[in-house]
């Protein structure tokens, strides 16, 4: 349940007025401060004016679908927690919406009661996810700035979204050993399934990609177990 001496504020988007009040009406009773749009350009105006501690977008809307306005969410924050809520279950929607940034999936129809329980893991994962502690991680050539999502090598610099940028601190805590993807998705995503997986592997393929400059550091992929950040420099 949400702090109600410190509340959560929500942006839920959701075009059908009946299940939107029904959501809203809930999670205030469930102690969030909820602020509901109806339509895709409405959320992207109050996501600018109002700052946020989680979105949940319907998929389907008019004006801007929900991927849109999670597209353009990222283009300002990149560690804003947003769920998605979707009458279709492709499976293509679904990668689409995690390579977009998408912190969880609901298909409808769900329950109130799973929809709090998914918000509640996520809030809690991104509150205890504060970074406490040490703050740079040296990786080889890299330079890792946990509590600003740097990752800098050199004079070039780059910005991680939240989740990569925890994906890489587990690894970084576990330096040159064993990280079962069971565990990465269950400290990182929140719950281990098949769509979670697809995402996890995306953004492993993107930290590759980011440390690929220091032939000295690799993510090497231990078939069918887990990851392992390997680097010759062993601090």
């Amino acid at each position: 349940m949400a702090n109600n001496g410190n509340k959560y504020k929500i942006l839920l988007v959701e075009d059908d007025d009946n299940l939107g009040f029904v959501l809203k009406d809930y999670l205030e009773m469930m102690g969030y401060n909820i602020h509901l749009k109806k339509d895709g350009q409405e959320g992207v105006i109050a996501f600018k004016n109002e700052i946020y501690d989680l979105c949940i977008l319907d998929v389907m809307m008019p004006v801007k679908d929900g991927f849109t306005v999670a597209a353009e969410i990222r283009e300002i924050n990149q560690s804003l927690p947003i769920i998605f809520l979707t009458a279709r279950s492709m499976n293509e929607d679904r990668i689409k919406g995690f390579r977009i940034g998408a912190d969880d999936y609901i298909s409808k129809p769900f329950s109130t009661e799973e929809l709090s329980l998914r918000i509640e893991a996520i809030l809690r994962r991104t509150r205890n996810n504060n970074h406490s502690g040490r703050s740079i991680y040296i990786i080889g050539k890299f330079k890792f700035d946990i509590e600003n999502y740097l990752l800098n090598i050199g004079k070039h610099s780059r910005r991680l979204t939240r989740k990569e940028a925890d994906l890489l601190l587990l690894l970084c805590q576990n330096l040159n050993k064993l990280v079962r993807r069971e565990t990465v998705l269950e400290k990182i995503w929140g719950r281990n399934d098949y769509f979670m997986g697809r995402s996890m592997d995306v953004y492993i393929t993107r930290l590759r990609k980011y440390l690929k400059p220091d032939p000295d550091v690799e993510i090497i992929n231990v078939h069918g177990t887990g990851f392992k950040l390997e680097t010759k420099n062993k601090d």
